[in-house]
């Protein structure tokens, strides 16, 4: 007497992975490639055209500045993910188990804190002053329109009503940096218990940046003092 065979149950689909957050600085990306084609067109034109020890001085400050254009302004980016904040600085890169952020901080500089108390400044998300002051002139107009009787209309016409009901869904008038730790504070507040958020903070140094540039500074130094 066979025993039936019990269907094998069916597998189950994979659970797809959440993509982080990226965030990072249009002005500091936009500064960059404009500061490295300068760079680079005066450093290529001096090796090209230059003559006697022109040319290795020009490679050797190239080598030295173009990593560190690249640091300061195409690299810095803040990856959020579910678990964990990865802060990539110019120097080095900072990752977070959400569980081990104590709080994020907006000052003259955005910064994120250890439990540890120790801070990280978030590069990619800089702080504009003058953003914020244009921020709350906005804010200030759109709460005077928010009471004002619609022009034409008796009373709080269909306009008023329409930008009241604006204000409420949007919220107030927040500069784009600021908008960006918010979005961060929440991601803290719902992700900083979870049992996958846990774990050691780790620092990487950029020693794709700090060799290439300290080459090049060791050589133009070499250069200049032989001269």
């Amino acid at each position: 007497m066979t025993t039936p065979e019990h269907p094998s149950p069916a597998p189950q689909p994979p659970v797809p992975e959440t993509k982080d957050r990226i965030h990072r600085s249009p002005a500091g990306i936009a500064g960059g490639v404009l500061l490295l084609a300068v760079v680079l067109w005066l450093g290529l034109d001096a090796v090209i055209a230059g003559e006697g020890r022109t040319p290795w001085l020009a490679l050797a400050a190239m080598l030295l500045v173009v990593p560190l254009v690249v640091a300061y302004t195409l690299r810095p980016a803040v990856f959020a993910g579910e678990d964990r904040l990865r802060v990539r600085n110019p120097l080095r890169v900072v990752v977070l188990p959400w569980g081990r952020v104590a709080s994020l901080r907006s000052g003259y500089s955005n910064e994120v804190v250890a439990d540890s108390g120790t801070k990280y400044q978030l590069w990619a998300v800089p702080v504009s002053l003058r953003a914020r002051k244009k921020a709350a002139r906005r804010e200030a107009r759109r709460t005077a329109g928010d009471g004002r009787p619609a022009a034409g209309r008796g009373g709080f016409g269909l306009t008023g009503q329409r930008t009241a009901a604006a204000g409420v869904a949007d919220g107030p008038v927040r500069a784009e940096t600021d908008k960006v730790m918010d979005e961060l504070r929440s991601l803290l507040a719902a992700r900083q218990q979870a049992d996958t958020a846990q774990g050691e903070v780790t620092v990487r140094w950029a020693y794709e940046i700090l060799a290439p540039a300290a080459a090049g500074a060791v050589l133009l130094a070499v250069l200049l003092g032989i001269g």
